[in-house]
């Protein structure tokens, strides 16, 4: 049975195999091997996801995970980009587990903990072609909102993100 919960410091070695296996399995075709390897080095670290677990705040709502027989799964992590509005920064499936709802039920969860802190509008940026992403963040109620430069790539480089967004009902509503 799939355990959803706010993450431990016993789970950042899971954190950091799922987000770099998701992402390894994501992105080729998408972007170049460098900049997938380099994104994992910079983002899913020990002491950087020991700090997100740490320090939790407005702006940093700190990770989720998506626990089965004590094996993390999922992970996803938002925050607050204002006061009403909501970020989903992560959000990374075991490849192996993909369409089995640990996604919808991490997005749930992480939801849930930005409703609670204010949150009426909830984002995310998709990598422009990440055909894993669209479809399940469109079957959750996301609208397509325009384009930017894509986070943490080289601005130089033209790599988009894909904006949605989607309304969320109050907390109790």
């Amino acid at each position: 049975m799939i355990e959803i919960r706010k993450a431990g410091l016993d789970d950042v070695a899971g954190i950091i195999r799922v987000c770099s296996e998701g992402y390894r399995a994501t992105y080729p075709g998408l972007l170049p091997y460098y900049h997938i390897e380099k994104i994992i080095r910079n983002f899913y670290h020990e002491d950087r996801i020991k700090d997100e677990i740490l320090n939790v705040s407005q702006a940093w709502n700190g990770w989720f995970v998506a626990v089965d027989d004590g094996l993390v799964v999922g992970a996803g992590v938002g925050g607050l980009i204002s006061q009403t509005a909501a970020e989903l920064f992560a959000l990374y499936i075991d490849p192996q587990r993909k369409r089995e709802g640990i996604g919808s039920k991490l997005l749930e969860a992480i939801t849930c903990d930005q409703v609670a802190r204010g949150a009426a509008v909830q984002w995310v940026s998709v990598i422009d072609g990440n055909l894993m992403a669209v479809p399940f963040y469109e079957s959750q109620g996301f609208q397509y909102q325009g384009e930017q430069p894509a986070y943490g790539l080289p601005e130089n480089e033209g790599f988009e993100s894909l904006r949605y967004k989607r309304i969320i009902p109050p907390k109790g509503a």
